[in-house]
C-alpha cells in the first residue's frame, strides 16, 4: 500500500502558506499542516486554511517551537496516526515548486523503501554566501557518508518512507532545528537506505522570511558535523565493507 501526505512544517509564514496550501492542493494529496508554534496571526491563517479545506488539509499545532526538526518529527508521528505510510515534505516558504509533487509521489511509490531527495537548481535570486555554505556540508556529508549517495542534504523537498524514519527518530536523538534535515539522512544512508537524488527548481522570494538565526544554527550545524563525523569512525567498517563487497 502507498499512501502519502505532503507535510509542510509552518512558523510564521502566514504571507505565504495560503499560496502554498493551493498549489498543493492541485494535485490529488491530502496535506498536513505542522504549526510550530507560530504567533496568533499565522495560527489564526492556518485555522481558516484546514477549515476552508476540511477533509483535504489537517492541521496540528505544537503548543511552543520546536524547531524545524521537531516540526517535522511532530509531523512523522501525526502522518503514521492517521495511517499514511509516506510524507512528502515541501517547505512553507514558496522556495519550491509544488508542481513537483506528482513527480515525487511518482518515484516514491516505485521505490517505497528509498528516500526521494530534491536537490536545487537554482536561478540568479540564490544568496551567494548560501551556495559556499552548502558547499561546505556537502563535503562533510560526502566525507560523514563516505559516498556521494547524497547530492543535496538540505534541499526542503523530499519524500520520507515514514515506517523507516520513524524507527530512525525513536531510536537516535536527532537535532531539533536547521541541522535535522542533513542529520537524518545520513543517518538514514548509515542504515542502508538508498536515496534518489532528483533536480528541483529552487527560487529565494525576495519577500522571503528565514528563520535561519546565523549563531545559534551555524553552532548547531558545526556540533553535527562533528556528531556524525564520530559516527562516520565508528561505522567505518561497515560503511567500507559496503563499497568493496560484491553487488
Amino acid at each position: 500500500m502507498f499512501k502519502p501526505v505532503v507535510l509542510v512544517p509552518v512558523y510564521n509564514h502566514e504571507r505565504a502558506i495560503g499560496a502554498m496550501v493551493q498549489a498543493i492542493l492541485r494535485h490529488p494529496l491530502p496535506c498536513l499542516l505542522v504549526d510550530d508554534g507560530s504567533s496568533p496571526a499565522c495560527e489564526r491563517v492556518l485555522r481558516e486554511i484546514a477549515a476552508a479545506h476540511a477533509g483535504r488539509v489537517h492541521l496540528i499545532r505544537l503548543a511552543e517551537n520546536q524547531g524545524k526538526g521537531g516540526a517535522i518529527m511532530a509531523g512523522f508521528e501525526e502522518a503514521a496516526r492517521m495511517g499514511f505510510t509516506h510524507a512528502l515534505q515541501i517547505d512553507a516558504d514558496g522556495q519550491h515548486d509544488a508542481a513537483c509533487i506528482p513527480q515525487f509521489a511518482a518515484l516514491a511509490q516505485a521505490r517505497p523503501h528509498a528516500m526521494v531527495c530534491g536537490y536545487p537548481v537554482y536561478d540568479e535570486s540564490v544568496p551567494r554566501v548560501r551556495l559556499l555554505a552548502r558547499y561546505l556540508t556537502h563535503v562533510w556529508v560526502w566525507i560523514n557518508t563516505l559516498s556521494l549517495a547524497i547530492r543535496d542534504s538540505m534541499c526542503g523537498l523530499r519524500v520520507y518512507p515514514l515506517a523507516t524514519v520513524l524507527t530512525l527518530v525513536r531510536e537516535v536523538r536527532l537535532g531539533r532545528r536547521m541541522q535535522f534535515d542533513t542529520e537524518v539522512l545520513v543517518h538514514l544512508v548509515w542504515r542502508g537506505v538508498p536515496v534518489v537524488n532528483v533536480p528541483t527548481q529552487v527560487t529565494y522570494p525576495s519577500d522571503g522570511v528565514s528563520h535561519f538565526q546565523a549563531w545559534r544554527d551555524n553552532a548547531l550545524i558545526s556540533a553535527m558535523h562533528a556528531r556524525l563525523f564520530c559516527g562516520m569512525v565508528a561505522r567505518l567498517p561497515l560503511l567500507l565493507w559496503r563499497k568493496v563487497r560484491p553487488a
